[in-house]
């Protein structure tokens, strides 16, 4: 069965591994510490979550119907794109105004935990729970 989440988690965890080594190798004499550290955030964050969509795709796959499930999904991509993305161009071109879009991908990621707690919590959702 192709899975659109599973597709984007391991398009994610590659891009994530790449981007580690990029950082790990020719990044660390070229920006401050600091940066390094903020980039390397990214990347930790990204591979987390690569994860966690890899989960959900595994998950849909005993409740494909379940609405919490695919919103959790895109709502963990949304934060890889922001959250992630955001710290890399922070640290790679220095525009501290990048940082305020950072939170915005935080809040997707916490959004998407949040949904997969209540697709996992019996009981809460019983419209989503039938689809399982």
């Amino acid at each position: 069965m192709k899975s659109l989440f599973l597709s984007l988690g391991a398009l994610s965890a590659f891009i994530g591994v790449g981007m580690g080594a990029f950082g790990a190798h020719s990044l660390k004499a070229v920006i401050s510490p600091e940066m390094l550290a903020v980039y390397q955030t990214g990347v930790s964050y990204q591979m987390y979550h690569a994860l966690g969509l890899i989960g959900i795709a595994l998950i849909r796959r005993q409740a494909p119907d379940s609405k919490l499930l695919h919103w959790a999904g895109w709502l963990m991509f949304a934060g890889i794109v922001l959250f992630s993305g955001s710290l890399y161009a922070l640290a790679l071109l220095n525009h501290t105004w990048l940082g305020m879009i950072t939170p915005f991908g935080g809040v997707c990621f916490l959004a998407a935990w949040l949904l997969i707690t209540l697709f996992a919590t019996p009981n809460i959702r019983s419209s989503d729970h039938n689809s399982r």
